[in-house]
């Protein structure tokens, strides 16, 4: 049965005239955008209800301060007493959520239900309805589906994330993460799943009622031996709760659904709503909603209004999910919407930055970008438009030719930042892609180059000419002594087309200029101190060929 069902069975004296029983801890995890977090947790609680939230301890110091500062009278609001630094697919986004959960059993006593919820979502119905719907049954709300029987994981690993240790993160360790697991195969290292566990899988959005939370935090401190398990189990936040859950609750207990909104696009990410999309979440049947565009201010003023709002009557078409299915698979040819229904801006949006680095020495680019990585935390793409075999995440195909990356580079790089999910990309480029570098500095996002100047010998000429088949091993002296001025000339050219291009955010540094000089223009690149630019401009051998 449909929430709205449930809801249309409540006496309509006893959903409007009554107070509510239900009381929500909002269990929020976060790592950016204080002002809408503040927001958030302002208009939760003005109805009445709680917020736990932990704020990723990764992420910007002061924007932890302004939250905390804005929210230090807010007596319905509460922070994780631990914070810890998250990580995609890590046991930490678990782990944050159980620091978030106790603080909110700790704090509020009175809480009735306990609501999962990240900073891109916002309700799409009021209160009233909200707090209704959960008086009316005695269910916890979360998707549980069996590990293996079901067909939730569509393409990738689905045994091998349960049955290896995974103890590096895929996107930001990629190179460990894969070399751990193959060598566990190759030396069939696998391990047994606790026998009296039957694995779950279902998506982390959850509303679980307080028993049910409070026996999984005590489950917690008896079975260590579950507890080390998940913890190297890859995408944890996916079975651990929809595991414990069957474990813990009896079956007629449960629903096996979320009460949030979300749709995933053929590529496997998150569909984002705009302005235009008001109507299409109000006739959902779901709570929450996910992802709601930063740059939705509107659709986000009127969600936020809504929520406050008494006495009104939804319409629940729920219609969602098949008119996208349906759109996306006919084009777009009618105008049901306005532009921009999906993915279809082409923009990589306002507040992202995008930081290419363009080098002509193809290992002195990954060098200086690994190093980058280290040294910043900031996701990085080795030459994803020059070279096919360049490691790449699963985005659905659209990241498995360099013709496919070049003709949707923009929705490509869309899809990275929401991978990554990250406001700023690191990536190495080819200079002689000038206008891929035209296209991007002509978006609204923030885009800046650094071009690293190397110094090229006739001997690194003569191999680049044989990798790219300019040359032979059988080649004459004759010929390379009349080929390679030309190559270092097109190497120099590429360069003078690159700086006479007049991109405002343009930066160089060389080969032959001092650390120092060079850290002072990563600094001004990376928007990091002047320490940090050091370590990474003094790194051994960055040059070296």
């Amino acid at each position: 049965m449909g929430v709205h069902a449930i809801y249309a069975t409540i006496p309509v004296f006893q959903r409007f005239r009554r107070a509510p029983m239900a009381k929500i801890a909002f269990i929020l995890l976060c790592h950016k955008d204080p002002d809408a977090i503040i927001s958030q947790a302002t208009r939760l609680t003005a109805a009445g209800d709680y917020m736990s939230i932990h704020f990723d301890a990764r992420s910007n110091p002061e924007h932890y301060r302004r939250i905390r500062a804005a929210l230090a009278d807010n007596p319905n609001v509460t922070f994780a007493r631990k914070r810890i630094k998250c990580g995609w697919g890590e046991w930490s986004l678990v782990q944050a959520t159980l620091n978030a959960v106790e603080a909110a059993l700790e704090a509020f006593p009175r809480a009735t239900h306990f609501y999962m919820v990240s900073g891109d979502c916002m309700a799409i119905k009021s209160a009233e309805y909200t707090h209704a719907l959960l008086d009316a049954s005695d269910a916890d709300y979360i998707e549980s589906f069996d590990y293996f029987e079901s067909d939730w994981i569509k393409t990738g690993m689905k045994e091998e994330r349960l049955i290896y240790r995974h103890f590096f993160n895929e996107r930001t360790q990629k190179r460990r993460f894969y070399t751990s697991f193959n060598l566990q195969r190759k030396l069939g290292l696998t391990r047994e799943i606790p026998q009296d566990i039957q694995v779950m899988i279902g998506s982390q959005w959850w509303c679980l009622r307080r028993r049910s939370v409070e026996w999984i935090v005590e489950f917690t401190r008896k079975r260590k031996d579950v507890m080390r398990f998940f913890r190297t189990t890859w995408i944890p936040d996916e079975t651990f709760f929809q595991t414990l859950i069957r474990h813990l609750v009896p079956e007629h207990e449960i629903r096996s659904r979320t009460l949030t909104f979300l749709m995933f696009t053929d590529y496997g990410m998150p569909v984002t709503f705009y302005d235009d999309h008001y109507d299409l979440l109000l006739s959902q049947d779901f709570l929450f909603a996910r992802k709601i565009s930063p740059e939705a201010r509107e659709l986000k003023r009127r969600l936020g209004d809504l929520y406050a709002d008494e006495g009104i009557e939804f319409h629940i078409s729920n219609e969602g999910r098949s008119l996208f299915k349906f759109l996306t698979g006919r084009g777009r040819i009618g105008q049901r919407f306005a532009p921009r229904f999906w993915e279809a801006e082409s923009s990589l949006g306002r507040d992202r930055e995008l930081l290419i680095v363009v080098a002509k020495k193809w290992h002195v680019g990954k060098r200086l970008l690994h190093k980058i990585g280290q040294v910043t935390d900031i996701p990085t793409i080795e030459y994803l438009f020059d070279e096919e075999s360049c490691p790449m995440p699963d985005l659905g195909g659209i990241q498995t030719r360099l013709g496919k990356r070049t003709r949707h580079r923009r929705a490509l790089m869309r899809m990275l930042f929401d991978y990554y999910d990250t406001n700023r990309l690191v990536v190495c480029m080819d200079p002689n892609n000038l206008d891929l570098l035209q296209d991007f500095f002509s978006d609204r996002s923030t885009t800046r180059l650094l071009e690293v100047d190397s110094e090229f010998s006739d001997d690194y000429l003569l191999g680049h000419a044989k990798r790219v088949g300019l040359a032979g091993e059988n080649t004459s002296k004759e010929s390379i002594d009349r080929l390679l001025p030309t190559i270092r000339a097109d190497v120099a050219f590429e360069s003078d087309c690159i700086r006479d291009a007049g991109f405002e955010e343009y930066y160089r540094i060389s080969e032959t200029a001092d650390a120092e000089a060079n850290a002072l223009l990563l600094s001004r690149f990376l928007s990091i101190s002047p320490d940090r630019a050091q370590e990474i401009a003094a790194m051994d051998h960055l040059f070296s060929d």
